[in-house]
């Protein structure tokens, strides 16, 4: 299966809940997504088909505040659709990373980017385990929604901090977050797509300190 045809052909563009200047391929009942996993073994959950509650605050904090980003170079760490890493392009950042562990949220974050006129360098990649990357500041939307990926990624997270990067991150108050070693930047209501009932409910912008 051709997977940039599918996402262009089967996933519509909508602006991103809360962030109407951001359009991103999305999933809808009709896409046809169990065709993915069939014509592919190792397809894990589509995660990258929608904007979740903390990549929306993330996104929505770096276009009100471009200063965050402005003339940086800036990585978006498990970036899925794309969302933070576009918001970022947008919002004047110098130089933007998209990694990912799955192909087909990489292919999705190039597509969205490409959608957006905005310059993104996607990577297949697992970071966590290794030093910090050469960058000014990692954004993360929502990692911290499994204990086990949570400690990895908190362990990377501070690596980042002691080598003097800043990182900001974007969730909504899922059980795993580290909260005591974070700082609130922002709250914003939004509609995060790991609710099965879809209700709106409040995420935050936090500082790792």
């Amino acid at each position: 299966m051709d997977l940039d045809a599918f996402i262009r052909e089967r996933l519509p563009l909508e602006p991103a809940p809360g962030v109407s200047e951001v359009r991103l391929h999305c999933a809808g009942p009709r896409s046809g997504l169990s065709r993915l996993a069939e014509a592919d073994a190792d397809f894990g959950s589509p995660y990258w088909a929608r904007p979740w509650g903390g990549g929306l605050v993330l996104a929505r904090h770096v276009l009100d505040k471009p200063q965050t980003v402005t003339g940086r170079r800036v990585l978006d760490l498990g970036a899925g659709s794309g969302l933070v890493a576009i918001a970022a392009a947008l919002a004047g950042a110098a130089d933007v990373m998209a990694v990912d562990v799955d192909p087909c949220a990489v292919a999705a974050a190039r597509l969205n980017a490409q959608a957006n006129g905005v310059a993104v360098r996607c990577l297949r990649t697992d970071l966590l385990e290794g030093e910090p990357p050469e960058v000014d500041l990692v954004l993360v939307g929502d990692l911290f929604y499994a204990p086990d990926l949570a400690t990895r990624t908190e362990a990377f997270l501070r690596r980042c901090r002691a080598a003097g990067l800043m990182v900001l991150i974007g969730d909504p108050w899922r059980a795993p977050l580290p909260i005591k070693r974070l700082r609130v930047l922002a709250r914003h209501a939004v509609t995060d797509y790991g609710d099965p009932s879809g209700a709106s409910r409040e995420a935050a912008v936090f500082e790792l300190i």
